[in-house]
């Protein structure tokens, strides 16, 4: 093991991509149409942090240290096999080495140390102000951004030559808000006599019940997801368990098992504001739910933050208690809004993810093309852009009775439109080689999202119900969990994980696969025959994709073993 004594005698090397930067005017975004919510005016406006003051208090972060062995998920896929969670932590685990030089640098600089959990590489450090500051080379302030007062750095973080190789991130030193709900709301006076009948068809001023979209879309008829568990991530907000009551039996359905989750000091916290963050945590639960009956609910409630995130993500992935077999996320922000480390590190987890046989459907954003940033260029959503995630994009969903008549590009201009561009950050992957995915604009890019879509205009929305009221609701953010229902009702009927099914649905035969959307834009891309960066491959037919997922059998280690003998 390398020498790890005299760290503040040492040279020092900057910590690749972690370099931050206070929002200014090339890197603003729009607050969503009737959004409010802390988050959004934390990514839109900021004061200079010339008149911040020193930051104050304790702070905990994350060193995400090396696993010990490289994780090839490229090669699990290959293979159709899943690992289980001891010999993930056996292999792909923290290096020992590498959380014992960590542990050294701690104790020099004082900081008090919790190693991390099995499987998980985060190694938590707490300590002062003063003592962070000396450890990592930063300056940490107190800025106020919106209304509230968050701890921010700028410039680069700089660690003692002896953790060269060792410490691939380092999260929490800056606390501001990191992403936004990707949800659009009707005023509940516009929803308020949408009703909720099972049968009844869209129209512009009726939304849909998640489980008629579910119909519409073909999902399997009569399906239960008995045995799956969907984990939601939350960075905000929460839910009353009088809403769900509400909700479930508008929809003739008995309310699921709902699970909360704290993670890194988040809790289930209604605002009482529906139009605020509890409309994102209900949509999802209500979506979920409803489209997948017989399915437990998880939901995993983290701060809104680059650690907060990265936590809550490894936290499902490692839930060996309750388990989950899919992860919808709704939470996300422009690529230029993340540090390079915590990019790679939440895709790491995703990688992780897929190596355990747990699918993740993330919302791809409701800005368009532009992702909101206001400098003329195009923007992808991460973390939509992860390669080991299955990005929803959104539709313009019009049905006539129990049919779809048509549907389109969600586009309604200032009202939002769906996310939809290839990724800066992430090369294009091999399952999307033959896609026809557009050149990226920077030599380092290539991934195209989003993959799929669904029904997310707030129009003809989905009905639910938040604080008290009936809703419409649109956005992304439905897909997400639409998806994941879909996925979970797939999972019950062969009783094992699908996993990462990207390959699988990309290689798929089309027709039977997905309504392929050919009508509209998202502002820089337009719809056309096969993949595009609008809708993906297209909106499900719910019981072509249930049957092309069943029919592959992923094995984990001990399967295989005892089928070999």
């Amino acid at each position: 093991m390398p020498d790890s004594t005299n760290f503040r005698r040492q040279s020092r090397f900057t910590l690749p991509g972690s370099e931050k930067q206070l929002l200014n005017e090339a890197t603003r975004v729009s607050p969503p149409s009737g959004l409010s919510t802390p988050a959004v005016a934390a990514l839109r406006d900021a004061t200079p942090v010339s008149g911040a003051e020193p930051a104050r208090g304790s702070v905990t972060v994350s060193v995400i240290v090396r696993r010990k062995e490289p994780l090839n998920v490229t090669k699990l896929a290959r293979t159709k096999r899943h690992m289980t969670h001891a010999e993930f932590a056996r292999r792909h685990g923290a290096d020992a080495d590498s959380v014992a030089i960590v542990a050294g640098f701690a104790k020099e600089y004082r900081l008090r140390m919790k190693r991390p959990a099995p499987g998980r590489r985060a190694v938590e450090l707490i300590g002062s102000v003063a003592a962070m500051e000396e450890a990592f080379g930063v300056t940490l302030n107190s800025t106020k951004i919106g209304d509230q007062v968050y701890r921010t750095r700028q410039g680069s973080i700089s660690l003692p030559r002896t953790l060269y190789g060792h410490v691939e991130a380092v999260l929490g030193l800056d606390n501001r808000p990191q992403a936004e709900p990707h949800f659009r709301c009707v005023p509940a006076a516009e929803a308020e006599n949408a009703g909720f009948a099972h049968a009844a068809a869209a129209t512009k001023s009726k939304g849909f019940s998640p489980p008629q979209v579910a119909e519409l879309y073909q999902f399997p008829e009569g399906a239960k997801a008995n045995g799956q568990t969907i984990a939601l991530i939350e960075l905000g907000g929460g839910f009353t368990q009088s809403d769900l009551t509400d909700f479930f039996k508008s929809v003739n359905q008995a309310v699921p098992k709902v699970v909360t989750i704290p993670v890194s000091g988040g809790a289930n916290t209604p605002t009482g504001d529906p139009a605020g963050p509890d409309g994102e945590v209900l949509l999802d639960i209500e979506v979920a739910g409803s489209v997948a009956p017989g399915a437990t609910i998880v939901v995993y409630f983290a701060p809104n933050t680059d650690k907060g995130f990265v936590s809550a993500i490894a936290t499902a992935v490692h839930d060996t208690k309750n388990k989950p077999s899919i992860i919808s996320i709704s939470w996300g922000a422009a690529e230029s809004k993340w540090t390079a480390q915590s990019m790679t590190v939440l895709d790491e987890a995703c990688k992780s993810a897929a190596a355990l046989g747990i699918t993740i459907t993330v919302a791809t954003g409701d800005h368009g093309s532009a992702d909101a940033v206001s400098d003329g260029k195009n923007h992808a959503d991460f973390p939509a852009t992860s390669p080991h995630v299955l990005s929803c994009g959104g539709t313009k969903l019009i049905a006539d009775g129990t049919s779809i008549s048509d549907e389109t590009v969600w586009n309604e201009g200032p009202g939002g439109a769906t996310g939809g561009v290839v990724s800066n950050f992430f090369p294009l992957p091999v399952w999307q080689d033959k896609a026809g995915v557009p050149k990226p604009t920077v030599s380092t890019g290539g991934r195209g999202v989003p993959d799929v879509a669904g029904d997310a205009d707030q129009s003809t929305g989905y009905n639910v119900v938040v604080d008290g009221r009936h809703m419409k609701i649109g956005g992304t953010s439905a897909v997400a969990p639409l998806w994941a229902g879909l996925i979970a009702l797939s999972n019950a009927q062969k009783r094992t994980s699908s996993g990462f099914i990207n390959p699988q649905l990309y290689s798929g035969p089309p027709k039977a696969l997905f309504r392929d959307i050919v009508s509209g834009n998202n502002g820089a891309f337009e719809a056309r025959k096969g993949w595009d960066a609008c809708t993906g491959l297209g909106s499900p037919v719910g019981s072509g994709i249930s049957k092309n997922l069943a029919a592959a059998l992923p094995q984990t280690r001990s399967k295989r073993r005892r089928k070999g003998r």
